[in-house]
């Protein structure tokens, strides 16, 4: 019977997907098989969204269905901020409260600081600032409507439109973020370098990769949500931009980590297609989080972040407080 039940989910999922950006190829169907899969046999729900970003490939699974983004819209409110930086229009070097640009993008994408985010978007005018630049450049299914502190003092809704995106809508602002449309080179490059140093989500998108893979990446949590958005680096220097969203469910971090290694196994050039890498991983991951190492991975990696103690500073000055990601 669940057989049954798992074949008519899947149809109806594969039925809503929008077309992949490229003719089908077996490597990429495949792996949005194994993706849905592993959406449909794990308690919760999952958006799941990747593309190759010299190829244009693209796999998704939910991929139109908008998820909260919690602290990923933290990617979004930098993006704004720089490009005014690119337009001459404000500089690294503002300060409110004494405080840097640079000191509080740094605090908000490396440990997903929410006051420093909260500060950066009075800088620029509030949250209909960066929601203004995402429709500028045509990206559609995502908003931004309120501060993190007005969203974290709302009663928790997790299918509340405000302040969501659909995978697909962020996978395209991290598309536009890579390709040079929205930035410049030295504000790319400043954004990537911050990502890099996200301290948050060990246990999720980073989890199973290869140890010394690249990862670029920002997480977001409620509770009952777990996101995380990421580019990732093949062996090959191709880049993959993920954006892998969770909600309801009790192992949402492990599905993403397992999420992610499909994704770095069907993209992977090395491994020629999806079931070959899969071979040559030995004990993959399986649809249900599978992998007796996930379990290890997301236990060791799992610790809370809380609030910096009275009086702890961080450079500039400023005490960061990291606890909501």
């Amino acid at each position: 019977m669940r057989r049954v039940a798992l074949f008519v989910w899947l149809s109806v999922l594969f039925a809503a997907q929008p077309a992949l950006a490229q003719a089908p190829n077996a490597p990429l169907e495949a792996l949005q098989r194994q993706l849905a899969l592993t959406a449909a046999e794990n308690p919760g729900e999952y958006g799941i969204a990747a593309l190759d970003l010299a190829t244009g490939q693209t796999v998704s699974v939910n991929g139109n269905i908008p998820f909260p983004m919690a602290s990923t819209v933290k990617v979004a409110v930098a993006a704004t901020y720089l490009s005014e930086v690119d337009a001459g229009r404000r500089s690294m070097d503002d300060q409110v409260g004494g405080v840097s640009a640079a000191t509080l993008m740094n605090a908000m994408l490396t440990r997903s600081d929410n006051h420093a985010t909260d500060q950066l978007l009075a800088m620029l005018g509030g949250p209909a600032t960066v929601d203004l630049w995402l429709r500028n450049h045509n990206i559609r299914g995502i908003r931004v409507d309120r501060t993190i502190a007005q969203l974290l003092s709302d009663r928790r809704d997790l299918r509340d439109v405000r302040d969501s995106s659909t995978p697909l809508a962020m996978l395209r602002l991290l598309q536009l973020i890579d390709d040079g449309q929205v930035l410049s080179p030295q504000s790319h490059d400043r954004l990537l370098d911050m990502m890099a140093r996200c301290v948050t989500g060990r246990n999720r998108i980073r989890a199973l990769l290869p140890a010394g893979t690249r990862v670029e990446h920002k997480t977001g949590t409620l509770n009952g949500y777990t996101g995380d958005v990421a580019f990732v680096t093949l062996p090959d220097q191709r880049r993959i931009a993920m954006v892998i969203f969770a909600r309801g469910g009790d192992n949402r971090p492990a599905v993403i980590a397992t999420a992610a290694r499909t994704i770095y196994d069907g993209f992977n050039a090395e491994t020629g297609t999806f079931e070959q890498a899969f071979a040559a991983m030995g004990q993959g991951p399986s649809p249900s989080t599978g992998l007796s190492s996930v379990t290890g991975a997301v236990r060791a990696s799992s610790r809370d972040y809380r609030p910096a103690p009275a009086g702890a500073v961080g450079s500039g000055g400023y005490a960061p407080q990291s606890y909501k990601r």
